[in-house]
């Protein structure tokens, strides 16, 4: 596995292929408060690129046009915050995409967990730490292990699409699984604009 950092962008030229894995570090978990800082992905080759963004200008073009590219499926992990926080921060709609979570709870009935962590460690045989989830990600230098920790959240993505591509088709619900990746850039639109806690589809009024 190789690790390769880059500070700002993407460099020019870098093809990673059809399908690439990605996932973001932030200094939290709240849309308007809390900034984006780190973006990472994976062609799914066992390699990793680290991006740490230049903040507040994220003058990245190579990374947006990547995350608009209509011929290059982008694979996440709970994308719909990482989708949120490229809309809010670098004005771009991330499309089209594939979410490992959402398809292991139409996949994975039989539990309730559905953490990376967890996906890794049944599908893959495969542990990860998450003991650097926590660090102080807009920090001017990211250390050894940050950049460790970021690259283990991309590297097995594609691996873990295959196999829960497998359980849907074997479940029939490769169809439904799509059409609820297809509305996901949608559902980040409405957190933006206000909906974030609610289900729009409930009974509720709230």
């Amino acid at each position: 596995m190789a690790i390769h950092y880059h500070e700002g962008d993407l460099p020019d030229g870098l093809d990673l292929g059809a399908s690439v894995a990605i996932d973001s570090e932030t200094m939290g978990l709240r849309f308007r408060r809390d900034d984006l800082c780190v973006v990472q992905l994976s062609a799914g080759d066992g390699d990793a690129h680290v991006v740490r963004l230049n903040r507040p200008a994220y003058d990245c073009p190579n990374l947006k046009r990547l995350l608009a590219d209509p011929e290059v499926l982008k694979l996440f992990h709970f994308g719909r915050f990482d989708i949120g926080m490229f809309e809010l921060h670098l004005g771009v709609t991330t499309a089209p995409v594939y979410c490992t979570k959402i398809a292991s709870k139409l996949a994975r009935t039989y539990t309730d967990r559905h953490g990376l962590k967890d996906l890794v460690r049944e599908l893959l045989s495969v542990d990860i730490s998450k003991a650097q989830q926590s660090s102080d990600w807009g920090a001017a230098t990211l250390s050894p292990e940050q950049l460790a920790y970021a690259a283990s959240d991309v590297l097995h993505l594609h691996a873990l699409k295959t196999k829960l591509d497998t359980m849907l088709e074997r479940e029939g619900r490769n169809a439904l699984a799509q059409a609820c990746f297809d509305f996901l850039p949608q559902r980040v639109k409405l957190d933006l604009a206000g909906w974030e806690d609610c289900d729009i589809f409930a009974h509720s009024w709230n």
